[in-house]
């Protein structure tokens, strides 16, 4: 059922999206002038009727570097030399105002001049803010706010056209629209360049009916910036401040933008970007643990891994100053989230730490053969299903879960047998059935050169898997890095419905395990049953059928 916005719950006045206040009341008229270098407000609190309306105390509010505890009067000071944001931190029991969209409203973008018309930017930035105000107040409603709670997590939904929006809108949205949660969070590459569809995108995935925040990545871009300044002018219209917090329960989330942009590309299509959070941004990182009680859960979402075993050199493929941000964090209990890579990836890079990349609702860029409802397969390039994921946070404990977009939407791992005297090359693949070289039946004399191959879609280095035939005791399987043979095959059948880059690369999740060579003829059941990463128990069956005659050479 979607979830739309109740009447009270912080919807915008026409007055002040016209403004582009989005969310804010400015008291007091403007500021005499820009000198002070000082925003100043008052936070209030009101309850849905937007009647009971008084100060609110103790609420930090931040500049993207420095950060401010409101006083008893619920008023706030902070710096703001030249452009930039003021940003309220939602504290736990309150709510952001939201747009008809259900974009929560939580900055006000300071650019007296607006994004400058020089530039000669493909798409709308910024419209002069004029002056400093002279006063930037934030309203929050009060609300109740369980401290367990379940959170969306799309990344790269990336539609490179309106018809891929369509694809968006009829997988994942309509699939996250029947999961209770009590937001969204979209970790980067909401769009593939043309900033122009953020209206119909968001219009599209507010009517999952969930506050749902969103940071950029880099298909988020205005191209032709001259460099970082203003390469983020389109997204501060439509979304606000790139980099931001929020708590909700026990959790503080923490949107950091960690693509920076060096500047048009030569030659065009060359990438001239790299994943780096940056100083001022780790500035603001440092300020806000100091608020961060030592045992709460962090949560940080970016849009570039800070490791990845895809690229794990690469600067476009990882964050460069993570060494950094770990040191930071260091002692605190962090789950990072990132996107990016279109593959499914967790990593542990310290104590306390996890580092989750998540499943692309794009998979791979929405390549692959047509499913029967005319939308792409997008399987990922790790072969893992296009998808998402939900956190679920319990007090300061988590879990994820992968989400399939289409399909079944409890499948979790995918059951292959490959054998070596089946291989063939894409000419003789193309001559088969889809698949037929990877399913039974095996012949009995190409038993001992068959491998079990298991793609546990959101698995890890923590996840443990056995395998059992029949009533035979179970055998360990073995974590391998090596490409899903099942998604080398679909690009290799179909390669005109994929993108030009797209490849299958080695995934992180494959276990493997050679088959006994002394089955009978006939079917076998096989029960394939582990624990995940959190140590929860997963299971899948499949029937192993063996004929008895010997192949023929």
């Amino acid at each position: 059922m979607s979830r739309e916005p109740v009447s009270g719950s912080g919807r915008l006045t026409r007055r002040e999206t016209m403004a582009g206040l989005a969310g804010l009341s400015l008291a007091g008229g403007r500021a005499e002038a820009q000198g002070t270098a000082e925003a100043t407000g008052i936070v209030y609190a009101t309850d849905v009727t937007g009647v009971d309306r008084a100060p609110l105390p103790g609420v930090l509010v931040s500049n993207g570097r420095e950060i401010a505890r409101t006083d008893d009067q619920g008023r706030y000071r902070l710096p703001i030399p030249g452009d930039g944001a003021v940003f309220v931190i939602k504290p736990p029991g309150y709510a952001l105002p939201r747009d008809a969209d259900n974009v929560p409203r939580h900055s006000y973008i300071h650019q007296p001049d607006g994004t400058p018309a020089s530039l000669g930017l493909r798409y709308r930035g910024v419209a002069p803010t004029g002056p400093l105000p002279a006063a930037i107040d934030f309203t929050l409603t009060r609300v109740d706010e369980p401290a367990d709670f379940d959170v969306v997590l799309f990344t790269d939904p990336q539609p490179e056209s309106r018809f891929e929006l369509d694809h968006v809108r009829d997988t994942a949205v309509a699939r996250a629209m029947a999961i209770p949660a009590a937001f969204g969070m979209t970790m980067g590459d909401v769009l593939f360049d043309d900033l122009s569809l953020y209206g119909r995108s968001n219009r599209i995935v507010g009517r999952i009916g969930l506050p749902w925040y969103s940071l950029p990545g880099n298909h988020d871009l205005n191209m032709q910036a001259p460099d970082a300044r203003y390469s983020r002018e389109t997204w501060k219209r439509v979304f606000g401040a790139p980099t931001y917090a929020f708590r909700h329960g026990r959790a503080w989330f923490v949107m950091l933008d960690n693509v920076e942009w060096l500047g048009p590309p030569v030659p065009v299509g060359a990438n001239t970007y790299r994943g780096r959070i940056g100083e001022r941004s780790l500035t603001f990182l440092r300020n806000l643990l100091a608020e961060i009680p030592r045992d709460d859960l962090i949560v940080l979402a970016m849009h570039i891994p800070l490791v990845t075993d895809t690229t794990p050199d690469d600067p476009h493929g990882i964050t460069t100053d993570r060494a950094a941000l770990l040191d930071l964090l260091a002692g605190r209990k962090v789950l990072s989230l990132a996107g990016h890579t279109h593959t499914t990836e967790h990593h542990y890079p310290a104590e306390g730490h996890h580092h989750h990349v998540l499943t692309a609702v794009s998979g791979s860029w929405w390549s692959g053969p047509d499913t029967r409802t005319g939308i792409p397969s997008a399987d990922s390039r790790d072969g893992t299903p296009n998808g998402f994921h939900v956190l679920s946070v319990r007090g300061t404990d988590y879990t994820t879960r992968y989400v399939p977009a289409q399909g079944q939407p409890d499948e979790t791992m995918r059951l292959l047998f490959e054998s070596e005297a089946r291989g063939g090359a894409v000419e003789v693949i193309r001559l088969t059935r889809p698949v037929q070289g990877l399913r039974p039946p095996v012949p009995q004399d190409a038993l001992a050169d068959t491998t079990l191959v298991v793609n546990v879609f959101d698995g890890g280095p923590r996840t443990n898997l056995a395998f059992r035939i029949g009533e035979r005791p179970a055998q360990a399987m073995t974590r391998t890095r090596r490409t899903d043979p099942f998604v080398a095959e679909l690009f290799a059948r179909y390669p005109e419905t994929k993108k030009s880059w797209v490849q299958a690369t080695p995934s992180t999740h494959i276990w493997t395990a050679r088959l006994p060579d002394d089955l009978s003829p006939g079917a076998h059941r096989v029960t394939v049953e582990g624990t995940d990463e959190y140590g929860r128990p997963i299971r899948s069956c499949t029937v192993l059928e063996i004929l008895g005659e010997r192949g023929r050479g």
